[in-house]
């Protein structure tokens, strides 16, 4: 996340209580798009429009499920 978002090392700071969306004056909408070509890429799946919510990307922590759930399910 720190080197698709370009934070400098602060997420080594971030936890799962971390906000992101509307905290993080670097996680904007191209930055989402950017994160998830990222975790693609990383992870080797795919994430399709529809699932692509806020909600997501609202904390690290809700961000740490939503990749953990894609790794079960693959």
């Amino acid at each position: 996340m720190d080197e698709a978002l370009g934070l400098g090392g602060r997420a080594l700071t971030f936890n799962a209580d971390t906000h992101l969306l509307g905290s993080v004056p670097e996680f904007d909408s191209m930055a989402v798009v950017t994160l998830i070509n990222a975790l693609e890429e990383r992870f080797d799946f795919f994430i399709t429009d529809d699932e692509i919510e806020g909600e997501t990307f609202a904390t690290v922590g809700s961000l740490v499920q939503f990749v953990q759930g894609k790794l079960e399910s693959s």
